[in-house]
């Protein structure tokens, strides 16, 4: 990730809601953008650019592009990945920004924490509002479309930052109001539901 002034704000709120999308195709894209020196990253993240970090983020984003397009099995995964991609892009952010301000700091890495949480949070409102669909179709064509987002926009950042992040800001408002329309829609299913059972 690059300095202040070289759009850190908008590689960081890319690449926070990449890694609430698919944190090991993010950090893995990360990794081989670093290695290919098509990105410079802070000495606190030189560690994503080791081939050893590469592999077995890779490994995961292989594990994960099987699970994640299994209906039922993916909302179980993305709820274990709730301790998974919020944590870990919080992380990123707060090493990302070791030569700010603590306050600075601190400010960063609660912000890459919230905006991953919005994007897996969106993320897994969506999948609960398909996974009652009977056909699989669905839950593949928006886990390879969330896949694809995740690494793109991860690559965006690398090289358009101010416009990678603009991107994944209006992503994240269009998520905030999306659950919202989602969790009113399933609120309204369940009430249907419960009086369609009652005598």
């Amino acid at each position: 990730m690059r300095l202040p002034g070289q759009g850190l704000v908008g590689l960081l709120i890319a690449v926070s809601f990449a890694s609430g999308l698919n944190v090991y195709a993010t950090v893995a894209t990360l990794g081989l953008l670093a290695h290919a020196h098509v990105m410079e990253l802070p000495a606190q993240l030189q560690v994503l650019s080791s081939w050893w970090v590469i592999a077995a983020s890779g490994a995961l984003f292989a594990v994960e592009f099987v699970a994640d397009k299994i209906p039922g099995f993916d909302l179980i995964w993305n709820a274990l990945h709730t301790f998974i991609r919020v944590p870990v892009s919080a992380l990123m952010a707060y090493q990302a920004t070791a030569s700010l301000s603590p306050v600075e700091q601190l400010a960063a890495t609660l912000a890459g924490g919230a905006i991953a949480f919005i994007a897996h949070g969106g993320k897994t409102a969506v999948r609960a509002a398909v996974t009652p669909s009977p056909e699989p179709f669905s839950n593949i064509s928006l886990s390879l479309g969330e896949d694809a987002l995740a690494i793109s926009l991860t690559w965006l950042a690398s090289v358009h930052p101010y416009v990678a992040g603009a991107i994944a800001a209006t992503l994240a408002v269009i998520t905030v109001l999306l659950v919202r329309w989602v969790w009113r829609a399933l609120k309204s299913l369940f009430r249907r539901a419960d009086r369609a059972i009652q005598p």
